[in-house]
């Protein structure tokens, strides 16, 4: 490597361990790097990361390029503030804020900022014989893990070499950097990520959708949509966006895009030209197809698509505008959204007990997200709460209001959500569950079942992150599945099967 991608001998910072920042200390120092990793926390995980990462090097030997650099790891913990001396380069994992103290330092000494995901992007040429695979990027406040899964689904079924990488839990630096080869990715980018991410240019984006989250990284929802609209920038072929929001438009309308490329619109209702939707049970492409104004391609039907829930559709109609622009057939969407599974915890069906429906959306950690689940339900018990991250709730219960039976609150902000109810569904009977020991959820879901009825469903739908009172919303949702598994077995019920 020449130019700035020659790490041999450069002086590099990586802040942050975890997923994102052990592989990227990993690749920099085989290319040769003096990595420093700085961290803020100095806990008995990040002391066992440092000497796992530390250990590892010690069996390795670096490049040496035209720099001389032999390559060397350093671990600070407890000091994430301060910008090591003689730093040439700052690689940040995503969850650092733009505001901490050492990217401040960094500007003032002119050091360039890059996140993970810009360094793969800058790294994925590694063949010089060899094209890099595309990237086709999903991003958007909710739906993004789904839509991408989803997507890679209908790449496969196409018979292409895909990955579903990103955000999603497997590094773009071991997709870009390792020995597989690819077609081309299906890269799910969080706007974290995309902040950090200024010359990634994909072959085609979705932006899903665009609403109030992570104000307090962002600083406002100004800054918050600019970053999503990244996404867009340098695209070649197409700008997927959501026709029902028209922010996302907004973004296409703003980004700076390659000569031809085109705004694609998806719509739960009948497409127009140049959008794909729905006709009658079916989702239909009027984008990519001969003649725009008079054709309609068919694609897949409603219930090929796992849960056909109404924002789980749309997620299904974006996958397919950006597999549609990569030139997939629409056999392989439609075999590719038939092979579908969700992940565990996005508005899975746990059990129907005396009448009763248990679905687990534990992930919908936003008022945004909970509001499509709720929609998705005509008769719901409701169990929310949790961190609001500075969020309100008011439009989320007025929006709901008349679908609610019932709701059990519980976590550490779980009085605005109450205080919404009071304003806008005072009719609705409310418990407030004022404990969070290890039996909490069981408690939840034992005074969820007593204010439902047949035909209702008690949804788990939070509206709140769950690191109050749970490691994740993972453990949240199986804390929630689990219960309702031995309410389903003291009724003689039989519950789902735990394949999701």
């Amino acid at each position: 490597m020449t130019g700035e991608l020659d790490f041999s001998g450069r002086r590099v910072t990586v802040v942050g361990l975890g997923v994102s920042g052990l592989p990227a200390a990993r690749v920099l120092y085989d290319l040769g790097a003096e990595v420093t990793v700085v961290n803020g926390g100095d806990g008995e995980r990040e002391r066992a990361q440092a000497a796992e990462l530390q250990g590892w090097a010690a069996g390795r030997t670096p490049a040496a390029g035209p720099g001389g650099g032999s390559g060397r790891i350093t671990v600070r913990l407890g000091d994430g503030d301060t910008l090591p001396e003689g730093t040439e380069l700052v690689v940040t994992t995503p969850g650092w804020k733009p505001s901490s103290p050492i990217f401040a330092a960094a500007e003032r000494a002119g050091v360039p900022v890059w996140g993970d995901v810009e360094l793969a992007w800058r790294l994925r040429e590694k063949d010089p014989a060899k094209p890099p695979a595309p990237w086709l990027v999903v991003t958007g406040t909710n739906g993004k893990t789904t839509t991408v899964r989803m997507l890679a689904s209908i790449l496969t079924a196409a018979g292409l070499r895909t990955a579903a990488v990103g955000n999603i839990g497997v590094s773009l630096l071991d997709a870009v950097l390792g020995e597989e080869t690819y077609d081309v990715l299906a890269v799910e980018l969080s706007s974290y990520q995309l902040h950090w991410a200024p010359s990634v240019r994909a072959h085609s984006a979705a932006v899903l959708n665009l609403a109030p989250d992570h104000l307090d990284w962002h600083g406002s929802m100004a800054a918050y949509g600019a970053d999503k609209g990244r996404a867009y920038e340098g695209n070649r072929i197409a700008c997927v966006y959501n026709a029902a929001d028209p922010a996302t438009e907004d973004l296409v309308r703003a980004a700076d895009v390659e000569e031809g490329c085109r705004a694609i619109g998806f719509t739960l209702g009948t497409p127009g030209p140049s959008q794909l939707g729905v006709v009658e049970g079916i989702l239909v492409d009027r984008a990519f197809v001969p003649d725009r104004h008079k054709q309609a391609q068919e694609l897949a039907e409603v219930s090929d698509v796992n849960p056909p829930a109404p924002h789980n559709i749309a997620n299904a109609l974006a996958a397919a505008a950006l597999a549609r622009a990569f030139g997939v057939g629409p056999a392989a969407v439609r075999d590719g959204l038939r092979a579908f599974r969700p992940d565990a915890h996005r508005i899975a069906h746990v059990a129907d007990v005396a009448g009763v429906a248990y679905v687990d959306d534990s992930k919908a950690t936003n008022t945004h997200a909970t509001e499509a689940s709720l929609a998705a339900y005509p008769s719901v018990v409701w169990i929310a709460g949790g961190l609001a991250k500075g969020a309100v709730f008011d439009e989320l219960v007025a929006g709901a209001a008349q679908r609610l039976r019932g709701a059990v609150l519980m976590g550490a902000d779980r009085a605005l959500i109450r205080e919404a109810l009071a304003r806008h569904a005072p009719d609705v009977p409310v418990v407030d569950l004022d404990r969070t020991d290890t039996g909490a959820m069981a408690a939840a879901v034992r005074e969820a079942t007593r204010l439902a009825g047949p035909g209702d469903t008690v949804l788990l739908a939070p509206a709140c992150a769950s690191m109050d009172m749970f490691v994740n919303y993972n453990a949240r949702g199986d804390a929630f599945a689990a219960a309702v598994r031995e309410l389903a077995a003291g009724e003689g019920a039989e519950p789902e099967p735990n394949e999701h």
